[in-house]
């Protein structure tokens, strides 16, 4: 017997356009909102919303919350749950379009992972923003937190102002429908005060991106073509780095080393 063929309805197509796979795991949800510990009289985004799996127990967390979903068939079924909730507003928009709030918030999502990387960039850009709390693939939340050992251009770039955390591992099967990779609970969250004074973050900013550019294939030949070669094998030799070390194994907290060595006056 020939297998019978299902018509795709337009939630299906929907999920996959929009990489929708919704928490269907109440354990997961609940280790989720760990993560996020949000403050019980904040402000919250929460984007990629859904049918509201989270929005609800979020709600119960914080002082005020804004649901952002853009999908219109899961959008329909948030605005009814966002209804019974007095502090909660019900957005049904692109969350990357969204400005800022001018007080500070925290952002909690299982974003659509399709969209990652421009979450991501939303967040580090929004001034006001205190925490973000992501559901995100697994490797990209590995790779963002060293947790395979190297580190990220991305990462290093924003480590004087943002600490990055690999908060937590869930199994694909927490999702519906079934995605083919596990995820990860990806905690970012700004500094009380920059590691960096503010007036040097573009010069740090340029340091990083000469040491990633790739010239020699080693940080120490980056560095030369801007700084003296003598000062760049001191400032290794004192933070304990092979001149022949590739970029993505030096740690964050060496490059800041690095910057206050070369930049030493």
């Amino acid at each position: 017997m020939a297998p019978r063929r299902t018509r795709s309805t337009e939630r299906d197509r929907n999920r996959r356009v929009l990489s929708q796979n919704f928490l269907a795991d109440p354990a997961a949800i609940a280790r989720v909102l760990r993560s996020a510990d949000p403050d019980p009289t904040g402000l919250v985004l929460e984007v990629g919303a859904g049918r509201g799996q989270l929005t609800r127990p979020l709600a119960a967390r914080c002082g005020q919350l804004v649901a952002y979903e853009v999908d219109p068939t899961a959008a329909a079924e948030l605005a009814a749950l966002c209804a019974e909730l007095p502090h909660v507003r019900h957005r049904q928009a692109d969350f990357l379009t969204a400005e800022p709030p001018g007080e500070p918030f925290a952002v909690v999502g299982n974003i659509p992972w399709s969209l990652t990387s421009a979450v991501v960039r939303w967040c580090l850009a929004a001034p006001r923003l205190r925490t973000a709390t992501l559901l995100t693939q697994l490797e990209y939340a590995r790779r963002r937190t060293g947790d395979y050992g190297r580190w990220s251009r991305l990462t290093v770039l924003s480590w004087p102002e943002f600490s990055w955390r690999l908060a937590g591992r869930l199994p694909r099967t927490a999702f519906r429908p079934v995605p083919t990779v596990d995820a990860g609970i990806l905690r970012i969250e700004r500094r009380p005060q920059s590691l960096v004074a503010p007036a040097a973050l573009p010069a740090y900013h340029r340091m990083v991106e000469l040491g990633f550019g790739g010239a020699g294939g080693s940080l120490a030949a980056s560095l030369r073509r801007r700084y003296p070669p003598g000062r760049v094998s001191a400032a290794l030799r004192a933070t304990r780095l092979d001149p022949a070390t590739p970029v993505g194994y030096v740690w964050p907290e060496q490059w800041l080393v690095l910057f206050r060595l070369l930049h030493a006056r």
